[in-house]
């Protein structure tokens, strides 16, 4: 398992719709999700910051992550929510979309008794 961080701008004139569309993500995009080994996936939202977070449980994240932008249901779902963020100008010069953070402190902690 691998864990993921990262961060992207919102636009501020969309705040509300975009927690909107998040307090009810359609069960297509959730299950793709579930399908691309993808588990405990937050996303944070600080002033226009937001930050995601989410564990890897597959062996290719590439081939899922082709697989997740080759879906439908998860298309239809970016072309309502891309509009809505900013691309980090690191992420862009990357071509990416969401700027990869890397981790440097995790602590699990002991096992829950």
């Amino acid at each position: 398992m691998r864990r993921y961080a990262q961060i992207i701008k919102l636009r501020p004139e969309v705040k509300e719709e975009y927690i909107r569309y998040h307090a009810d993500v359609w069960p297509g995009v959730l299950d793709r999700i579930a399908q691309c080994n993808i588990r405990n996936y937050s996303i944070y939202l600080h002033d226009d910051l937001l930050i995601a977070y989410f564990e890897y449980h597959g062996t290719d994240f590439d081939a899922d992550m082709k697989l997740m932008a080759a879906d439908s249901e998860t298309q239809r779902w970016w072309k309502i929510m891309d509009p809505m963020q900013v691309s980090l100008p690191e992420a862009a010069a990357a071509g990416k979309h969401w700027l990869e953070v890397p981790e440097v402190f995790h602590f699990d902690g002991p096992p829950v008794v």
